[in-house]
């Protein structure tokens, strides 16, 4: 399938084929199943996560070949080339109306959709929440039991294609109206408190220690991150530039519930 997808990637003709075209669709409907995925987590604790730059080239691919149709949904009507997901009770996911998610999107058994929007080729584990206006942007990685909390942005990238999506691990907490974007990668049991705001250019500064630890693009493991600010120049004078703050650490715990409760408490997070 890969062979097939990068030539056509490099010769658009090719979309008219047949087999370039049956190629495609069967992409999507893997990933829908989830028996692929635009990246793949490591292999190891101290691994990183594998893009597979095709799977999103077949995404993009499958917008040409599609034809535009209307959707009913009871009363609603759509015009779009996507079908929506369905088959939810066999799934064993839980969609709350008017929760949307595109068929090419997997959703693991035990999702919550509550009122959100889930796009093609994202990938939402088990037992995590999608709250109310929260969307799960086209490719994004959402690990096990996270919350998404209402309104939260998760950011869809397909192009440039070598880009990394957005990746949020097993167990983090995503505050309210938090966005997250630009192939940023949350790590495992992070909570963000409501309002932070993660680009690929955010700084995000470790104050726990005597001294300033700085990261971009990447939230440490159990971090307790809240929205902050810091000085910078220009030419028209001095200004507060955003950033997110590390506050902290979430205790070792095996249960994730008592653990974040303790951390919202402890760090006086608003979520």
């Amino acid at each position: 399938m890969q062979q097939i997808i990068e030539a056509a990637w490099e010769n658009r003709e090719l979309l008219k084929e047949q087999q370039t075209q049956a190629t495609i669709r069967e992409v999507i409907e893997q990933l829908d199943k989830g028996t692929l995925r635009v990246a793949n987590p490591p292999a190891t604790a101290d691994g990183e996560w594998q893009v597979n730059e095709w799977i999103k080239k077949a995404v993009i691919l499958y917008f040409p070949i599609q034809q535009m149709q209307t959707i009913e949904v009871g009363i609603f009507e759509y015009h779009d080339k996507m079908k929506l997901k369905t088959n939810y009770e066999q799934l064993g996911v839980r969609v709350v109306p008017n929760a949307v998610a595109r068929y090419g999107a997997f959703l693991a058994k035990g999702v919550i959709m509550m009122p959100s929007y889930v796009n093609i080729g994202a990938f939402v584990d088990s037992g995590t929440m999608v709250d109310t206006w929260a969307t799960v942007g086209s490719c994004a990685q959402i690990g096990k039991d996270v919350h998404l909390s209402g309104g939260v942005g998760i950011g869809g990238v397909l192009e440039p294609v070598q880009a990394a999506p957005v990746i949020i691990e097993d167990g983090c907490f995503i505050g309210s109206r938090c966005i997250v974007v630009e192939g940023v990668k949350v790590q495992k049991e992070a909570v963000l408190g409501a309002n932070v705001v993660l680009t690929k250019s955010t700084k995000i500064i470790d104050v726990t220690g005597s001294t300033p630890k700085e990261y971009k693009g990447i939230v440490p493991p159990r971090s307790v991150v809240i929205p902050g600010s810091y000085t910078k120049k220009f030419t028209a004078g001095e200004f507060q530039v955003p950033c997110a703050l590390i506050i902290g650490q979430r205790k070792e715990s095996t249960d994730l519930k008592t653990s974040l409760n303790n951390a919202l408490r402890e760090y006086d997070v608003a979520v």
